[in-house]
C-alpha cells in the first residue's frame, strides 16, 4: 500500500516529482505500506538542513523526541542512536541507525533496528531542495518511508500513524526554521 499526501505543496511541480521518483520510489511487498509527505517552507534550505543532519539531535524539530543518546558513532553514517519519545505514544524507545547522510544533494537516511514499538523495517528518507522561482522560490522536504505493516494492524492503520508523525515533525520543522528567519530579520 502506498500513500502519498501532502502537506501544503503542489506535488506537480517538475523538481518534486524528479526528487519522488529519484529518492522516494520504493518497491513495496505485499507486508508493506510507505508514503512520500511534502512540506513546503520559507526559510533558506542551508538553515532547514542544519537541523535535519544532525542526526545526533532529532528533538531539535521533532516534537515527540524526549531526548536522544548515542550508542555508537558520533552522528556520521553509520551512527547509532537510542531515542526516548515522549508519553502518550505507544512507544518509549527506538533504536535507529544513519544509513546516509548527503550534505551536498541533501538526502538523509535512516533506519530503525530497535525499540519497543510496531514500526518493524521501517527505513526513512529525507530530502530537501529549493523549488523554481515560478513555484514559490522556497525549500521543500520530502519525507517517505516504508515500513512492514504491525500484525494485528492494516496497511491504513500503519500508514495513516507513520503519517500523522511525520506530518507534525515537518510542520515543526517548518515552524522552527520559519521563526529563526524572522528573527535573524
Amino acid at each position: 500500500m502506498l500513500c502519498r499526501q501532502s502537506t501544503k505543496q503542489n506535488l506537480e511541480t517538475p523538481t518534486i516529482r524528479a526528487m519522488l521518483n529519484t529518492y522516494h520510489a520504493s518497491k513495496l511487498t505485499s507486508n508493506q505500506c510507505g508514503s512520500s509527505l511534502v512540506q513546503t517552507i520559507d526559510a533558506p534550505l542551508p538553515l532547514v538542513w542544519s537541523l535535519i543532519r544532525r542526526f545526533e539531535y532529532p528533538q531539535g524539530y521533532k516534537l515527540f523526541v524526549k531526548k536522544c543518546t548515542m550508542l555508537d558513532g558520533d552522528g556520521g553514517v553509520g551512527s547509532v542512536r537510542e531515542v526516548k519519545v515522549t508519553s502518550g505514544l505507544p512507544a518509549g524507545v527506538s533504536v535507529e541507525r544513519l544509513d546516509k547522510l548527503d550534505d551536498d544533494k541533501h538526502v538523509f537516511k535512516f533506519s530503525i533496528i530497535g525499540g519497543d514499538h510496531r514500526l518493524v523495517n521501517y527505513s526513512s528518507t529525507i530530502t530537501l531542495h529549493e523549488e523554481e522561482e515560478k513555484y514559490g522560490g522556497k525549500t521543500v522536504a520530502i519525507e517517505s518511508y516504508v515500513v512492514d505493516i504491525a500484525a494485528g494492524s492494516s496497511g491504513e492503520d500503519t500508514c495513516s500513524f507513520a503519517n500523522t508523525i511525520i506530518a507534525c515533525n515537518l510542520r515543526s520543522l517548518a515552524k522552527i526554521t520559519e521563526e529563526m528567519v524572522c528573527k535573524a530579520n
